[in-house]
């Protein structure tokens, strides 16, 4: 695993699509590099740059890893 940006000041319980506009929207915040994608969960918009699963798709990552 590999973290690429840590924001530690949300407390609480917030929503994941307020916690990511937040980290783009600061000054050394979030960035996200061309051509590199990100899986990401449900809660996330659909932007570029971000890969949300089909539910209920199985995947293989033995398939995957090889790519």
């Amino acid at each position: 695993m590999h973290f690429v940006y840590v924001l530690p000041s949300s407390e609480g319980s917030v929503a994941d699509g307020w916690v990511l506009r937040d980290s783009i929207s600061r000054r050394h915040g979030l960035k996200f590099p061309h051509g590199r994608y990100y899986l990401v969960d449900a809660g996330y918009t659909g932007c570029e740059g971000f890969l949300t699963p089909f539910r209920g798709q199985r995947y293989h990552l033995n398939e995957w890893r090889q790519g």
